[in-house]
């Protein structure tokens, strides 16, 4: 039971329970966490509270804020991300900042580029657009950084139809958010702020899933990977970055964690192998046969779209069941028998 929030007057605050083994797990990373921004002479105060005893303040902090223009008062962020130091830091530095930077020169540009995969830049002047990316970056500052720039900023090659625009850098390339094609900013922002084809943890698999989006999936080992894991990843990263344009409903990665697919598939997983998971309804896709060629693969995402490969899983009633079930065994074959006491008074 932990929860990690930076509250408004740049406060990183651990909520915790003294019986829980994750937490205990967390608590040298915490202390990391509190020494470096300290060292850093980050504004940002590191602190813990026993979540058992301080329940009001854990529901009063359990609220999500919006900031208004300039303002950053009550606004508390609830990080979902993985418990590492890296993603902590990186979250806090990040929230603790502007909603939206100034890049003020091509060299500013261009340290940003290199630093993050994925970048968002207004250019232009005050505007409608601009209000709703300032807009929607208060709301997405928890999952991406947001930039702002002139046009005599960016590099002369970059091209830009017209102004005021919204753009987004990943994977080397760039693409300009049109409403009449990609609908609301914020909707937009939400589904290409990932990677065209990267690792993918549990809580990003998760977020994936949020923008309505299917991921494909290789599922390798977490370390010393074989031939074949790497010939997979090799054939999904092909087939992610040639046809970006025909396949926008899928999402492509790899994952060296199989205990979440197994979680939902509810049976061993074969590594390595391919899956389409649907996080809507908790449904996946498996190939009828295999996948060895890029042509094969192909086909099965297409099978996928055309609806001729059934959908396994789902979160009917029957499934939720299931899964309870499953996981509950899971638990008991990892932990073991524990012993009980109850005391009547």
């Amino acid at each position: 039971y932990q929860n990690l929030y930076i509250l408004s007057w740049f406060l990183c605050l651990q909520f915790y329970a003294p019986w829980c083994s994750f937490c205990k797990q967390l608590d040298p990373v915490w202390h990391q966490i509190g020494s470096e921004l300290r060292s850093l002479g980050s504004p940002v105060n590191v602190g813990k509270a026993d979540a058992t005893s301080s329940t009001g303040q854990l529901t009063s902090t359990q609220t999500t804020g919006h900031m208004g223009p300039g303002l950053k008062k009550d606004l508390r962020y609830n990080y979902v991300g993985p418990r590492t130091k890296d993603g902590i830091m990186d979250f806090t530095n990040r929230v603790s900042g502007p909603s939206v930077r100034s890049l003020s020169s091509l060299q500013l540009f261009q340290h940003a580029l290199s630093r993050h995969d994925t970048l968002f830049v207004y250019i232009g002047a005050t505007s409608l657009l601009k209000g709703n990316y300032t807009a929607a970056a208060e709301e997405l500052i928890v999952h991406t950084y947001f930039f702002s720039a002139t046009r005599d900023v960016l590099p002369k090659i970059i091209s830009v139809p017209s102004l005021p625009a919204v753009v987004v850098f990943k994977d080397g390339t760039y693409f300009t958010y049109s409403e009449e094609h990609d609908g609301e900013l914020r909707s937009w922002i939400n589904r290409e702020r990932f990677s065209n084809f990267a690792k993918i943890d549990s809580f990003t698999l998760y977020a994936m899933g949020e923008t309505g989006k299917l991921v494909v999936l290789v599922l390798v080992e977490a370390e010393h990977q074989s031939e074949q894991s790497l010939r997979y990843k090799r054939l999904v990263e092909n087939v992610a970055a040639g046809n970006s344009d025909k396949y926008k409903s899928f999402y492509f990665g790899f994952m060296d964690e199989p205990d979440y697919i197994r979680g939902l598939t509810m049976s061993d997983v074969i590594v390595p192998s391919f899956i389409v998971v649907n996080l809507s309804n908790d449904g996946y896709f498996l190939p009828s046969v295999a996948v060895e060629t890029e042509q094969q693969l192909l086909d099965f995402l297409n099978r996928v779209l055309d609806g001729s490969i059934q959908v396994s899983g789902g979160n009917g009633i029957t499934q939720r069941v299931q899964r309870v079930v499953y996981e509950t065994k899971a638990a008991l074959s990892v932990s073991g028998p524990r012993q009980v006491t109850i005391t009547v008074d």
